[in-house]
């Protein structure tokens, strides 16, 4: 039983119209589509525009002969993988291994017979069909093997990040449960202080009033301590120190509330409440130090909904920004260390958020030495970093792009002018109507 034909295009190339016309016929025969050359250049220019599955090359040709024409149809990239089989009425141990050091794939002498010549050609038609499938099957492999990668190395990059989230949350949830405690004191106990003082000054003021004419003593001891000033600036004390712990009151729950935004559930949740926790987290290094003076931050903050969305994941994406723009100020400062240049240049970082086009945008910016065009290019990607060597780890933008991206279906891009600034812009869908005061 004769074998199945392979669907294919077959290259004849001699520089005889009679070989060229049999050669096709016994192909054409068999069910192949054949195109034919007269010579090696018209070879190279088929082969170059409508490259075959096989060429069936006559070595003896004027001008340029068999051997050259495989040469350059083997060093030519569209051409270079295409099995070639000699057919030449020479038939020495020595062409024949010239040819094969050419790069064919096989030799036919002349006269052929029909039956060799179409088992030699879809033998070897057969082999370049298994060694494309198996090139697909290595590539295919391959793109599964780096797409798996890829996916093992974001997997172990959001577990760090998350182990490193909880533990920061576990440790906020401590310490504000720890200063609650103290606090809850002093809060008590500046509020009764402050009652047992104003009846104490009551008390004072009617004896003042009722026995003007006192002891000697008693009157210098009051000159002495300064009574009236005493009893004002200890009511503005006790004010102050109210203030001060209403304040840590404060602080303490911003703590806590930072720390229970660690969640593996999607919740409505207000980002001006993780942006301001995250500053608050960031104030030892807002506040200035030798080198700079203290960061000025302004928030242009618009009504916004409250957003369904991982709060913890985004709060680690405002963190992430946030530390890298005062990580850049600090950076600038022990470059441009002069107070005058600050006096005249002070650093300001910027947040604002707004709905536009169905939106949250989260706009955080800056006026510092802003970025190239070719740092803007690859901001977000994974171990890129401008930092010096042990400063940076190159991921935190590449997993806030991540968080922001992949887990929350929005974007977030950068736009930056060298010298003038940089702001990152952060945009959320909004899913859930309700308005967060």
């Amino acid at each position: 039983m004769p074998s199945k034909t392979i669907e294919a295009d077959v290259l004849v190339v001699d520089d005889t119209a009679a070989n060229l016309e049999v050669v096709s016929q016994v192909l054409e025969d068999s069910g192949y589509e054949v195109s034919v050359a007269l010579g090696g250049d018209r070879a190279l220019k088929l082969a170059s525009m409508h490259p075959p599955d096989l060429i069936l090359l006559a070595v003896q040709m004027p001008g340029m002969d068999g051997f050259e024409t495989c040469r350059r149809l083997k060093s030519a990239p569209e051409s270079w993988d295409i099995p070639v089989i000699f057919m030449t009425a020479l038939d020495d141990t020595a062409h024949k291994v010239k040819a094969f050091d050419m790069g064919a794939v096989d030799y036919i002498t002349k006269p052929f017979h029909e039956k060799e010549l179409l088992v030699r050609v879809r033998t070897h038609l057969l082999q370049r069909r298994w060694s494309q499938l198996l090139e697909a099957r290595v590539k295919e492999r391959t793109s599964e093997l780096e797409i798996a990668s890829e996916k093992l190395q974001q997997s172990q990059i959001q577990m760090v990040q998350s182990e490193k989230m909880s533990a920061l949350g576990s440790m906020l949830a401590g310490i504000a449960h720890e200063i609650n405690n103290p606090l809850g004191f002093l809060s008590g106990s500046i509020n009764n202080t402050t009652a047992y003082m104003q009846d104490l000054i009551e008390h004072i003021e009617l004896y003042q009033q009722y026995y003007p004419e006192t002891d000697e003593e008693i009157i210098d001891h009051a000159e002495d301590i300064n009574i009236d000033f005493l009893i004002e600036d200890l009511l503005k004390m006790l004010s102050s120190m109210k203030i001060a712990t209403e304040r840590m009151k404060s602080m303490s729950t911003s703590l806590r509330n930072y720390s229970r935004a660690d969640t593996d559930q999607i919740v409505p949740a207000d980002l001006h409440e993780g942006l301001d926790g995250t500053l608050l987290l960031l104030t030892y290094r807002i506040k200035g130090d030798d080198y700079r003076p203290a960061i000025q931050v302004i928030k242009n903050y618009s009504v916004l909904p409250a957003i369904a969305c991982f709060p913890g994941q985004l709060n680690q994406v405002f963190m992430n920004i946030l530390a890298n723009t005062i990580d850049m100020f600090d950076e600038m400062a022990k470059e441009k260390a002069s107070p005058a240049y600050w006096e005249m240049t002070p650093q300001i970082l910027t947040i604002s958020t707004a709905i536009q086009n169905g939106m949250a945008e989260v706009r955080i910016g800056d006026n510092g030495k802003g970025m190239t065009e070719a740092v803007q290019s690859k901001i977000f990607e994974r171990l890129f970093t401008t930092k010096a060597v042990g400063k940076g780890t190159g991921l935190g933008l590449s997993i806030s792009h991540q968080i922001v991206v992949d887990a929350h279906g929005g974007s977030l891009t950068v736009s930056s002018q060298l010298g003038e600034g940089s702001e990152f812009c952060i945009r959320l869908p909004v899913d859930v109507e309700v308005v967060v005061e």
